[in-house]
């Protein structure tokens, strides 16, 4: 089974829909880049159904130490910075998002994290 996980920061204090928004752009940009080095997995992750997890971390630093494991254990990851057109400074790191890949190797790196 294949999933996506995405990765927001709560420190940030964006709104709702801005979290919303900052997700979607790390979902798809992950999602295009796992279609282009590996389309079997984008394939069969769009056949079961898209499953997506969306966690939070507290900071800066915990996101990009999160981000860090996943590129560590090969897995297409997107980070993301605002334009700061609205509620965040621009180039402020927003999320990622990782994946589509391997339930149990994206558990295994962020399965202790909380659901959003």
């Amino acid at each position: 089974m294949y999933k996506q996980v995405i990765v927001e920061r709560k420190d940030l204090k964006m709104s709702c829909g801005k979290m919303i928004g900052q997700g979607s752009h790390a979902s798809v940009s992950a999602y295009k880049k796992v279609s282009k080095s590996h389309p079997e997995i984008a394939r069969a992750w769009e056949e079961e159904g898209q499953k997506k997890v969306v966690l939070k971390v507290q900071s800066e630093e915990e996101l990009l130490e999160y981000y860090n494991k996943g590129k560590a254990a090969g897995i297409p990851c997107e980070l993301i910075r605002d334009a700061g057109h609205t509620q965040v400074e621009p180039g402020s790191i927003t999320c990622f998002a990782a994946g589509p890949w391997d339930e149990r190797e994206l558990d295994a790196i962020f399965g202790k994290l909380k659901l959003l």
